[in-house]
């Protein structure tokens, strides 16, 4: 998967929302009951809406880059290195339904253009691999996996192709809408399409080897091909230039802003404003925070170590989930074509916490009163309908909602949901508790309801009234739910193991040149901690001893800092005594300064060596200086 910075100058398009997405839908609409207000400001469409009860589904990152060791594939990839040797598409869906996500994406076409499908389209392709003799379909076989399980399916197709001769032309986008034509017809009901934001660069090209830039926006055409997978599949929301159903959130991190509002201006995306989205902005273009369950998107062996811990993924929950946006989590399968023991660990300590947490709602049986009402509908926040809700005359912008517990009742987190239909109505809000019935106090306040917004305490109360209470709004509040948990936290799992036997351990390397102080910070595992130096940048380290090495990797930092970028370009020599040294090798580190993923470069060939020496000449975005986390090697 690849980060968006460079997707975001696309052409403004239609948000698809028709009027009925203003109109209360279900049992609050009969007849007899007063009329509601109208919406105010932007609403969702109705497959918005469905998708934002979809919450949290996974991302399947499985194809070339599996076996080549890479993130981002060159194009020229044999497509007989694709051979998954034990896959297992019902183990995967398994993993995803254990960490509690219902649904699935997979990535059925990465930048190398290698396809997961059997199409006709190209010959760089499954078909031509050793995977069933050329009869295999991951995308199909994932599919129906996906159906067995009850969990919906979706698919990625990369609009950037690096194998194709013609990317760049207009016949490329011929033929990725004939690839989007098969893929929205063959595999039926898709819940998403996600497009990516990779657009451009150096590639194989049908062998020109060479750098392509295009204008995404009049290249692509993004509103033909959005309104050409809503022809095909009505219901998929599409991810993400302007026009598209969703939005990237800003970062690669887990996390979305606080909160995240899903309203956005019509017009091209920025990552601030992605982040947090925009009060009263007219386009209803709500945030997806994805994030991968490892350091990168793909698996890698040397990662096994570093999968997030259950307790990780939870804060991930709090703050997408909790902030107003879904959380999509990338599991990427081995070689073998399953989920590694490790991932499928903290995967399930995390489901089990999230089942456990909310699958009792502790307001169930509370007595529910309002300070204002239209038709007695304070009582629906409660009553666990989806299609039901409490709604406040427009006028009443201060309207409170008050719950009386019953005797006892221990929570720490609160579930509130607006009615989206009618708009965010409600700016900020706060919640209090009573012990006495009379005296209040403040335990939390904050910013949007929105999609859902989760309210954690730092620790559990059993006060006799909880209330609801608006400090700004546009107009009176609507409230879907108005839930009460008692928090369970994910069980710890035993300290992970590195098994790679590849990897060389730095135990006795040590720095021996730096253009900078602190260098050391390279040698330890710790992204967060980077030997930053003015640039050019310059960098020698002993290995302790002299070993066989087939490759070296480079670690950026995960944190973005304006003061200092990853490193654009590399050049390393190799050295077994430290005074004569190898001609030097040359290359790019590819996105790395949006992705923020481990870099594997491979040697032409192995080489004995003790030293390495590297230069790294410029940061890969303007910044006053070069930043690197860590470097390693492998045998």
């Amino acid at each position: 998967m690849t980060p968006h910075l460079t997707r975001r100058s696309l052409m403004a398009g239609s948000l698809l929302a028709g009027a009925a997405a203003c109109t209360p839908r279900g049992p609050a609409t009969t007849v007899g009951k007063p009329p509601f207000p109208a919406a105010w400001g932007a609403t969702p469409s109705a497959r918005q809406l469905k998708w934002h009860d979809r919450r949290m589904y996974a991302f399947i990152h499985f194809s070339m880059n599996t076996f080549t060791d890479k993130e981002w594939g060159y194009g020229d990839e044999d497509v007989r290195l694709f051979n998954p040797t034990a896959f297992d598409p019902d183990q995967i869906v398994a993993a995803v339904k254990a960490g509690g996500f219902n649904g699935l994406i997979i990535t059925a076409k990465h930048h190398d253009g290698f396809c997961l499908w059997p199409t006709m389209l190209t010959e760089h392709c499954i078909r031509n691999t050793p995977y069933k003799d050329g009869k295999g379909d991951i995308v199909g076989e994932l599919e129906q996996a996906c159906r067995r399980a009850g969990i919906a399916f979706g698919v990625y197709l990369s609009p950037w192709d690096r194998n194709r001769a013609d990317y760049g032309r207009p016949s490329y986008i011929d033929y990725y809408r004939a690839q989007l034509t098969e893929l929205c017809t063959r595999y039926g009901e898709l819940f998403e399409v996600w497009f990516d934001g990779a657009n451009g660069g150096d590639g194989y090209y049908g062998g020109a080897r060479e750098t392509r830039k295009i204008d995404a926006v009049p290249y692509y055409n993004w509103p033909s091909i959005i309104d050409l997978v809503h022809e095909l599949q009505p219901n998929a929301c599409t991810f993400d230039p302007l026009g598209a159903d969703i939005r990237w959130v800003g970062n690669e991190d887990g996390h979305a802003g606080d909160p995240c509002w899903p309203t956005m201006p019509n017009q091209p995306y920025d990552q601030a404003k992605g982040n947090t989205g925009v009060r009263r902005a007219e386009l209803w273009w709500p945030a997806e925070t994805n994030v991968s369950i490892r350091p990168g998107w793909f698996y890698h062996a040397d990662e096994d170590a570093q999968v997030k811990t259950p307790q990780k993924l939870m804060e991930m929950f709090d703050q997408s989930i909790g902030h107003g946006t879904t959380f999509h989590l990338n599991l990427p399968p081995d070689r073998r074509g399953r989920i590694a023991d490790r991932d499928v660990a903290s995967l399930q300590a995390f489901g089990d916490a999230v089942r456990a947490t909310f699958a009792n709602d502790l307001a169930r049986n509370a007595v529910v009163s309002a300070s204002a009402d239209i038709g007695s509908t304070a009582a629906h926040v409660t009553d666990g309908n989806p299609d039901t809700f409490w709604c406040a005359p427009a006028e009443a912008r201060d309207a409170t909602l008050t719950l009386d517990l019953e005797p006892g009742t221990r929570f720490d987190t609160i579930r509130l949901q607006e009615w989206l239909p009618l708009g965010l109505r409600t700016t900020r809000f706060a919640i209090d508790i009573s012990d006495d019935g009379r005296n209040w106090r403040q335990v939390a306040e904050k910013e949007m309801v929105g999609p859902q917004r989760l309210v954690r305490l730092d620790q559990p109360i059993a006060p006799r009234r909880v209330r609801f209470r608006p400090t700004a709004a546009e107009a009176g509040p609507t409230l879907r739910e108005f839930a009460l948990f008692l928090s369970v936290a994910p069980a710890e799992l035993p300290p992970a193991k590195v098994n790679d036997p590849s990897i060389i351990a730095r135990d006795s390397w040590t720095i021996v040149a730096a253009s900078a102080p602190g260098a050391e910070s390279v040698l330890d595992d710790d992204a967060r901690t980077a030997w930053i130096s003015p640039a050019p940048a310059s960098l020698t380290i002993d290995m302790g001893k002299i070993g066989k090495l087939s490759a070296f990797s480079l670690t950026p930092t995960r944190h973005v800092d304006p003061q200092a970028a990853p490193p654009a370009r590399y050049q390393v020599e190799t050295s077994t005594d430290g005074k004569y040294w190898t001609k030097p090798q040359e290359g790019e580190f590819q996105n790395i300064n949006y992705a923020r993923a481990t870099q594997r470069i491979p040697f032409p060939t192995p080489r004995e060596a003790r030293y390495l020496r590297f230069s790294f000449p410029r940061p890969a975005v303007e910044a006053p200086a070069i930043a690197v986390a860590t470097i390693g090697a492998f045998r």
